[in-house]
């Protein structure tokens, strides 16, 4: 649909509105103080709309600007990924699009496992739901528990996973080289 398209359904919207509403031409113009013969052109399609034409009348009528404007309804923003299972690890997708930023509710089940750390570009963000996470990172060996997080460097050898005493359910979030969740200040240059 063209912004044309979309500017030619708008008078059409306007006079409906207002006719649901049982409000004469003149009763709008003393509400919203535009002139009778502007509102008539705006309903009739004689007169583009525009932000301070409309911004009025959605008031006079209380509706918000997207009905008068016949803006087209937002798409159901749920994520329905089906899950994945990886290595024993179910991942369930929280994002939509391939790239940049991408976010997933993990459960990793009860098991015991010797960490094998890895590195790879990017930056990550872990957050607990549930259970305890073990994290290796580098030279650190630490229990993450249900409500504490922690970011890393995905270059910096890392493993997590299970403890062992239980299952746990975390929140990741991963991103590419630079796409960091907090803005972090550089080392200063020798």
């Amino acid at each position: 649909m063209t912004a044309d398209d979309v500017l030619a359904g708008v008078g059409p919207r306007l006079r409906q509105v207002r006719k649901e509403r049982e409000v004469t031409l003149a009763a709008l113009s003393e509400t919203t103080g535009i002139s009778v013969s502007t509102l008539s052109r705006l309903e009739s399609g004689l007169r583009k709309p525009s932000l301070e034409l409309l911004l009025p009348i959605a008031q006079a009528h209380q509706v918000p600007l997207d009905e008068l404007v016949g803006a087209p309804p937002v798409g159901d923003p749920r994520v329905r990924a089906e899950p994945i299972v990886r290595h024993g690890r179910t991942h369930w997708p929280l994002t939509r699009q391939p790239g940049g930023l991408q976010a997933f509710k993990v459960l990793e089940p009860q098991r015991k496992e010797e960490p094998d750390p890895r590195t790879h570009e990017g930056y990550e963000w872990l957050y607990v739901l549930s259970g305890r996470l073990r994290l290796v990172l580098g030279d650190h060996d630490v229990v993450l528990s249900a409500g504490e997080a922690a970011e890393f460097d995905t270059r910096v050898p890392h493993w997590f996973g299970s403890t062992g005493e239980g299952p746990v359910e975390f929140l990741s979030l991963f991103g590419p080289q630079g796409e960091r969740m907090h803005v972090r200040a550089r080392p200063a240059r020798g």
